[in-house]
């Protein structure tokens, strides 16, 4: 048995890198399912895997073919909704280091629920996540006004916030540096600048990327499979599809407040140590949202997921 990681997953097939770096495309074998939880596919990106190679590279077949049968345990993954209506999920990569979201205030706007349940979905598995704005070069003075806002919020959450500009190059080289020697995921809606910040990153790549529709302010979905790309300092980079929503799969209600770090730390002052800051009294994170420790747009999202929670379980 070959022991592999998988860079690449475009549905039924998996490129399966080896530990000599050679390169293999694998099938799953028969039904293959991960315990505890359904997904639409059992095996993603970032996984490490054990294949049986079955055709050698050929003139037709470049890569040998190869048949997976183990997958070792995750570290983590980040998950989201399927986009089909079986209620199942989609792990859209796993044993990841670090996270970054990237967003845009315009052209289009990342909505901050957007922002919180992918945070949220983060902060579940223990993955650490930076924001990344970008598209600086072309806001307008409300456009900073409202990137002061998101920064004022989730700064004051806890989370760091970068800001690029991929077209001119600004700040791209910090980015770079943070993502060294790491397994880095990065993620956000179509349109973002997502492809356009990776080809900077790493030169050569040359991911396709498109323009977004002036009439929908949406971007088209260049990448249409998740995939992994070595860079020259020692770290790779998971580029997923776009995505336009995550789901709170796996995540129980009464957990939910321990992945909003702000919430989390004042709810210790709370009367009632189970308290959902819903309804309670003497609800330290009401009071909070009322005197502006906690922003209400954080509060707002809080309360939509444990709806969504609550719906769930119904």
């Amino acid at each position: 048995m070959t022991k592999g990681l998988v860079i690449k997953s475009t549905g039924s097939w998996y490129t399966v890198k080896d530990e000599d770096d050679s390169l293999y495309m694998c099938k799953i074998k028969g039904k293959f399912r991960t315990k505890g939880i359904r997904t639409t596919n059992p095996i993603s990106v970032g996984d490490t895997v054990y294949f049986d190679v079955i055709t050698e590279a050929s003139e037709s077949q470049k890569e040998p073919v190869g048949l997976i049968n183990k997958i070792e345990n995750r570290k983590n993954y980040i998950i989201r909704k399927s986009s089909n209506l079986s209620k199942q999920s989609q792990i859209i990569a796993a044993n990841v280091d670090q996270a970054f979201l990237i967003v845009t205030i315009s052209h289009p706007r990342t909505l901050t629920g957007f922002i919180d349940r992918f945070l949220v979905s983060a902060e579940a598995y223990r993955i650490p996540v930076s924001l990344v704005f970008n598209k600086l070069d072309i806001y307008n003075e409300g456009d900073y006004e409202i990137l002061e806002d998101y920064l004022h919020i989730y700064e004051g959450a806890g989370y760091e916030c970068l800001q690029v500009s991929a077209e001119k190059d600004f700040n791209i080289d910090m980015l770079r540096d943070k993502m060294a020697n790491k397994i880095n995921v990065l993620s956000g809606h179509s349109g973002v600048g997502k492809s356009t910040i990776i080809n900077k990153l790493e030169s050569g790549l040359n991911i396709k990327t498109a323009k977004i529709s002036e009439v929908h302010q949406q971007g088209k979905h260049t990448t249409t499979f998740a995939e992994m790309h070595p860079m020259k300092n020692g770290g790779y980079i998971i580029d997923t599809p776009g995505v336009r929503g995550f789901g709170i799969t796996d995540i129980e209600k009464t957990e939910l407040s321990h992945y909003y770090p702000e919430i989390f730390e004042i709810s210790k002052s709370c009367q009632f140590n189970n308290c959902s800051h819903l309804h309670e009294p003497k609800c330290a994170i009401k009071e909070a949202v009322e005197n502006g420790e906690i922003a209400y747009t954080r509060y707002e999202s809080y309360v939509a997921m444990m709806e969504d929670t609550e719906e769930k379980y119904r």
